[in-house]
């Protein structure tokens, strides 16, 4: 019999495109806790997409439920709600983990009786009986307890008489109905949960087709999801107009899209030579304002290039002054799917902040690609172990890393740390310089460079941790394939699992949303090697 009438409710897995929908999803389900950036939100997508559902009603997204696999040790052991999701990312997300936890549920408040909660624990329940799992555990609010405090001895007293029926919990409640079972309470699980006082009760399911005295030990397949990567090692040239500039452009995109590579990365800065054909010698503003008037340009014609050969291009940076005055290094990210994107290098070097009055961007996040979420980090960027951090617990994989050094001293520290960032969160760093000169255009003097594409150390890579890396200050295309799920095995199963290793008990990183571009340009004296960046 043929379907008649539209689907109303659906449960399905979330995908990116629903980051900002679930983002106000949350603050209107819990206006009284802190809600999550979208950076928070994309993190718990991509580092397990299979545990992260969605309800949607008619078209709008009535609820939200996050999960993430984590060994028994984990999920039954004391914990805290930073420590275990890696502070809210999801990033301790572990492949061979036998139980699923669930670290995030909320369904709209104006919806009800459509059991929506209802479905997506079911579908918590489905995946991980699909997958053979030993159960699934998560700490479970006690939004009644304040109200009872003083009524009772303590959290555990509490959850005692909400089982025997003495006390009611709405929470704690549904959870018993829907055959959960509590096995303590976990202290200081989430601090701004006021009316629960910090405190969650500890709720475990357990897997009725698992035998429970004999769990399974899961291992990660190795499994190959290629991509291939181009990184251009970019002379610096005179021309004489910007057609001829955006030719030698096209160049390499052509041939790295002839190796049928998915990715191609150009340098930091390397729009400059647009400033050869000047007519005059301009200041360091003036030069900036007529690279801006460019922008649109270099856009567009990246947008074309993507679309016309089939690849992703990271536009190495592009110096542009911002609608707000401000003046900053940007990455310009053309997509094949016809998307583009941008990121603003966070931290300008002591020349770039003098010559150009470069102010630091405010924020860094993952693009989202057909080849999965990237990461750029805009030269001096690598050296700030942070930055590479976020990207990671947002999803990303790939980081490309444009740049523009003129000694070899400079450019040692871009490739060292680059090497600490791949190996520190097991992803693969992609370099790409300038190389020669460009005599008449500030910050172009001399260049140093050595393109490469780094790897962890481990088993599964290359054996210096190198997948592939240029000559020496030569123009050239490298090109190298790497295996994304050897990234997966290897934080899983690898000699050392820096990512999961990592004591949330005892640290993690905050990232200020509501700072500002940060101070001035410094006065005084000039800081050394004042006509060329220093790179890194």
């Amino acid at each position: 019999m043929a379907r008649t009438g539209k689907i109303r409710l659906e449960v399905r897995n979330a995908a990116p495109s629903d980051v900002v929908a679930i983002q106000r999803l949350i603050a209107r389900a819990y206006p009284e806790l802190p809600g999550y950036s979208q950076g928070v939100i994309r993190g718990q997508i991509n580092n397990y997409r299979e545990g992260v559902f969605i309800a949607l009603y008619d078209g709008k997204l009535v609820g939200y439920c996050a999960s993430m696999r984590v060994p028994a040790a984990l999920a039954l052991g004391p914990h805290d709600w930073d420590e275990i999701t890696g502070n809210g990312f999801g990033s301790r997300h572990d492949p061979t983990g036998d139980w699923l936890y669930g670290y995030e549920m909320c369904v709209d408040p104006k919806q009800r009786g459509l059991r929506i909660g209802q479905r997506l624990y079911d579908a918590r329940k489905a995946l991980a009986e699909l997958l053979d799992l030993s159960g699934i555990a998560f700490g479970g609010r006690i939004p009644n307890y304040a109200r009872f405090r003083r009524k009772v001895e303590g959290p555990e007293d509490y959850l005692r008489k909400v089982v025997e029926g003495k006390i009611g919990d709405p929470v704690i409640g549904f959870m018993l109905k829907n055959g959960y079972e509590p096995i303590g309470i976990l202290k200081n699980y989430l601090p701004e949960d006021t009316k629960s006082a910090g405190n969650a009760a500890h709720m475990i399911w357990r897997n009725p087709y698992v035998e429970a005295d004999a769990p399974k030990e899961f291992r990660v397949p190795r499994g190959v999801e290629g991509v291939r990567l181009a990184t251009v090692q970019f002379q610096a040239r005179a021309v004489k107009t910007f057609e001829e500039f955006i030719k030698s452009v096209e160049y390499f995109v052509d041939v790295a899209s002839e190796y049928r590579s998915d990715f191609v990365v150009f340098p930091e800065l390397f729009t400059l030579p647009l400033l050869s054909f000047e007519t005059r010698k301009l200041s360091p503003m003036e030069a900036i304002d007529a690279l801006t008037e460019y922008t649109p340009r270099i856009m567009a014609e990246f947008n074309r290039m993507a679309l016309a050969y089939n690849i992703n291009i990271i536009g190495g940076s592009h110096p542009t002054r911002a609608e707000d005055g401000d003046i900053q290094n940007v990455a310009y990210v053309a997509l094949r799917d016809g998307s583009t994107h941008s990121q603003e290098k966070i931290h300008p070097t002591p020349n770039e902040r003098y010559w150009w009055n470069i102010k630091g961007g405010d924020s860094i996040d993952v693009i989202q690609t057909d080849c999965g979420p990237i990461g750029v980090l805009i030269c001096y960027d690598s050296e700030f172990p942070e930055l590479a951090r976020r990207l990671v617990d947002q999803g990303a994989r790939i980081i490309f890393v444009p740049f523009c050094t003129d000694s070899r001293q400079g450019y040692l520290r871009v490739r060292y740390c680059s090497q600490a960032r791949a190996i520190e969160n097991q992803c693969f760093m992609v370099l790409s310089g300038n190389v020669g000169n460009l005599p008449g255009v500030d910050n172009m003097d001399i260049q140093y460079a050595q393109s490469c594409i780094l790897t962890p150390c481990d088993f599964p890579f290359a054996r210096d941790g190198i997948a592939a890396e240029a000559s020496e200050n030569v123009e050239t295309l490298t090109i190298a394939d790497v295996n994304l799920a050897d990234l997966t095995w290897a934080r899983a199963e690898g000699t050392v699992r820096n990512l999961n290793d990592r004591r949330f008990d005892l640290y993690h990183i905050e990232w200020d949303a509501a700072k500002g571009h940060g101070a001035d340009a410094p006065s005084g004296p000039p800081p050394a090697a004042t006509h060329s960046p220093g790179g890194g």
